[in-house]
Formats: structure tokens, C-alpha cells, sequence
């Protein structure tokens, strides 16, 4: 099973799997989410996924990430680039889950202090966790 085709209730499963072996409880103990957040600080997978698609597009933006990204988002200009807006990226078959299309949605919709171009790899990361760990 190639990783594009398992739901997001399998990875969740099996980070669940890896939680409990980590922490040894038992598969039926309650709290096993309370755990999760707030003494592993591991986001759920989807959560995981907005993390992630983040990071990469705020690694495109600085010029760390690889040349292929160029391609698939397009900033607005450069005035309107100042706080990182991407115009609307065009539509791939596989749709809103595309990275051209994910990932400046998501940095776009993102507050205007995430989206300092000033701010920094690590500053950004920890900002992003926590947004993501409130939503």
C-alpha cells in the first residue's frame, strides 16, 4: 500500500500504537489523547499534516527547500509578498489536497505574525505548533 493511499485514521492508529508503547499503556486505557498533547506534545494527524505543509511552504519562501516548490506556488507580487501572499495556485487532479493549492491556502490563512518574513526558522516552527495545537 503505497503512504498517498492510507486515511489518516490509519497513521493516527498506529501513532496511537507507538504512544502507548512509549508510555506502556495498555490499548483500552482512557487519557490516551490527554497523553498525546500534553506530555508527548504530538499533534493528531491532521493537525500533523497542517504542521508540516507549513513548515514546507515557510522553507520555500526563505529559499530552503528544494526548486521544484517554485512551480507549484506563485507569490502575489511584491508588494502584497511582503507578508508572504501567494495569488490562487492553479488546480492539480488531485485537488484541494494538492500542495500547489494546501499549502498557500494555508499560509495564507495564517496571521499576519506567522507570516513575518523577519521571523525565524525556529521561531516559526514553535509559533505554528502551538496555533495548531489551539485550533
Amino acid at each position: 500500500m503505497c503512504l498517498g493511499q492510507c486515511s489518516p485514521d490509519t497513521w493516527q492508529r498506529v501513532l496511537n500504537a507507538a504512544a502507548r508503547v512509549v508510555s506502556s499503556t495498555h490499548k483500552y486505557d482512557r487519557g490516551l489523547s490527554r497523553l498525546l498533547h500534553s506530555e508527548l506534545h504530538c499533534l493528531d494527524v491532521p493537525e500533523r499534516v497542517q504542521y508540516k505543509l507549513g513548515v514546507v511552504v515557510y522553507s520555500y519562501l526563505h529559499g530552503q527547500s528544494p526548486r521544484y516548490l517554485a512551480d507549484l506556488c506563485v507569490p502575489v507580487s511584491d508588494v502584497s509578498a511582503s507578508l508572504g501572499g501567494f495569488s490562487r495556485c492553479r488546480l492539480s487532479t488531485l485537488g484541494p489536497r494538492a500542495f500547489s493549492v494546501a499549502g498557500p491556502s494555508l499560509y495564507n490563512s495564517l496571521p499576519d505574525n506567522l507570516r513575518d518574513p523577519d521571523l525565524g526558522n525556529y521561531s516559526f516552527r514553535l509559533m505554528l505548533k502551538t496555533r495548531v495545537f489551539t485550533l
